[in-house]
């Protein structure tokens, strides 16, 4: 058996009300809230970047678990904002941690599903043997253009999993993909801020990847919504999590605890996996999880845990950690994102 033996995150404390970001440009802001179900989202600090909460995200996990360095053979970084262009983030992650120098490295794109890449890479490489652990690590300091609809809805975070055959927090049944060539979010090399193509991003981008993968892992496995405690989708904004699980015959109770985007703002390669830590603070021994993330370019990632009686101890206190958090103004939002 394979899965996820231990996991850490890491918010800003940083936190931005839509309703400042509203304000600024005229809009109502009661408008923005229900049609995003986002009220407030979270905001890297000037001196944060995907490096640094990524380092934040992993040593929450070192920190709590007795797992040796030593173990770790490889470490997978994916992010759709990397700290360099050029220069591996992997490895500069992996000296900040102390770990030993004998481990695979590299970095991973796939728009907001690249962290999931990462976990698939790993339980491939831990099943077979060919190491004993592995740090995938999924971070984003996201940035959308002043008077874009992404202002409303990007946010920051990252999230940390350690993958094993022993000793496991989650047992992976089963995961399934899908894959195609869909246009609707880019950002060209020299481009400071992603575009997007409205007619892409809906339903033949999130809603068909995501349904055809979830759907597709569920035919196999022969589950049904109903055998699972919670269900976590990626989330670009309220909306469509909620659209996507109801589609596929989970109820809005399975997906309410998995709900960060409405408080945080959707941080790309974290914001499915940030769901999913928030799911495990109220989890259960034997409980099953379903897991899809979803990349723009486009790609879908659905996985199936069983959660074990390691949870007990394993168990982080999400919504009481993220609550330490500063409002900040739209002046100061710029400066911290560096549009200004």
């Amino acid at each position: 058996m394979v899965g996820i033996v231990d996991y850490g995150f890491y918010v800003p404390a940083y936190r931005i009300k839509i309703a400042e970001i509203a304000d600024v440009w005229g809009k109502r802001a009661a408008d923005i809230e229900s049609s995003l179900n986002i009220f407030e989202k979270s905001v890297a600090g000037v001196d944060e970047d995907s490096l640094t909460m990524a380092y934040a995200a992993a040593a929450m996990v070192f920190a709590t678990n007795k797992i040796k360095k030593s173990d770790i053979g490889a470490v997978f970084f994916g992010s759709e904002t990397p700290a360099y262009a050029v220069n591996p983030t992997s490895t500069i992650l992996a000296e900040f941690l102390g770990i030993d120098k004998n481990y695979f490295a590299t970095d991973l794109q796939f728009a907001c599903k690249a962290g999931t890449g990462g976990l698939i890479s790993s339980f491939g490489l831990v099943e077979s043997n060919r190491l004993k652990n592995a740090l995938v690590v999924g971070s984003d300091k996201a940035n959308g253009q002043p008077h874009d609809a992404l202002e409303y809805t990007v946010g920051a975070g990252a999230v940390a999993l350690i993958t094993g055959k022993s000793d496991l927090l989650l047992e992976l049944v089963d995961y399934q993909s899908f894959s195609s060539d869909t246009p609707d979010f880019w950002r060209r090399d020299g481009m400071r801020y992603p575009a997007h193509s409205g007619r892409f991003t809906g339903k033949p981008g999130y809603f068909q990847h995501i349904f055809s993968a979830a759907s597709q892992l569920l035919k196999k496995t022969s589950l049904t919504p109903d055998k699972f405690a919670a269900a976590v989708f990626h989330m670009p904004n309220g909306k469509f999590p909620q659209q996507i699980a109801k589609s596929l015959g989970f109820s809005y109770q399975q997906i309410e605890k998995s709900l960060t985007v409405s408080f945080l703002g959707n941080s790309y390669t974290a914001s499915a996996l940030m769901g999913l830590v928030s799911v495990l603070e109220t989890a259960k021994n034997d409980d099953l999880i379903l897991l899809t993330a979803y990349g723009s370019g486009a790609g879908a990632d659905s996985f199936i845990f069983r959660v074990t009686k390691n949870i007990k101890t394993r168990r982080k206190m999400f919504s009481q950690i993220i609550k330490n958090k500063t409002y900040i103004n739209y002046t100061t939002y710029l400066k911290f994102t560096g549009s200004l």
